[in-house]
């Protein structure tokens, strides 16, 4: 499937696996609509996408505020008449003991690793069944399979990821031609460990220099191989572990 002059909507876009994403995507020509909290980061990576002759606008967004939501879709259509592809792509991991109690950490797991989604599924989706089409992308974990001690709530918020996203694949799929497909990412070398604050689970880490690891790239790469499916293909998940971890 050619994904030249579609329009793709991304949140958690200025860094990692979003930027990844949107760069791999303008390389294919796509459109690209920048979503993320960071305005800075995402005028700096507008710019790399323009100056490569490709489209790109930047709405700063907080998936946890319905309004901010509603308004990035809605900047989206306006801007470029339709909605191809929604890459939920925004998420925290603050990781912790339960036994430590970090509650506010925990509920800022789920307003956005979950609860995000919902947001940009029920903003984007009327457009998407007045088309008939789109293509819904979801970045789980394989934390949401493979469960440890410290990742008992980031494994449930990405586990409810996995579920949710089988929920909308046999509801709008068959019907709507609204394809789902979930992304599983094994380690990635991200930021996302910046946010972990429970002192005892770094203590009893051993995350090494030399730990395997994905990089953000690897991941973009498997979000375009599903974009680019055929269309009587559904890519339902895509499991990725770095090739040094059994």
């Amino acid at each position: 499937m050619d994904i030249n002059n579609k329009v793709a909507l991304i949140t958690g876009a200025s860094s990692g696996i979003g930027k990844a994403t949107a760069l791999r995507l303008a390389e294919e020509e796509a459109k690209v609509v920048l979503a993320a909290r960071s305005a800075d980061k995402l005028q700096d990576l507008q710019q790399q996408i323009e100056q490569r002759g490709q489209e790109a606008i930047i709405v700063e967004t907080d998936v946890t505020q319905l309004e901010q939501v509603e308004q990035m879709v809605t900047q989206a259509k306006n801007k470029f008449g339709r909605i191809d592809f929604l890459i939920n792509n925004a998420g925290i991991m603050p990781l912790s003991y339960m036994k430590n109690r970090h509650l506010e950490e925990w509920e800022k797991m789920v307003d956005v690793n979950l609860k995000g989604i919902l947001k940009t599924v029920y903003a984007a989706l009327p457009y998407m069944l007045e088309q008939q089409a789109g293509h819904i992308v979801n970045i789980s974990s394989i934390d949401g399979r493979n469960m440890y001690a410290g990742g008992a709530v980031y494994g449930a918020t990405k586990a409810a990821v996995i579920a949710l996203s089988e929920g909308l694949r046999k509801e709008l799929t068959p019907e709507h031609g609204i394809r789902i497909t979930t992304i599983e990412p094994g380690t990635v070398e991200t930021n996302l460990r910046e946010s972990i604050t429970d002192q005892e689970l770094l203590d009893d880490q051993d995350w090494g220099e030399d730990e395997p690891k994905l990089m953000p790239e690897d991941i973009a790469r498997a979000i375009i191989y599903a974009l680019k499916s055929h269309p009587r293909e559904n890519v339902n998940e895509i499991l990725i572990k770095p090739s040094g971890k059994a």
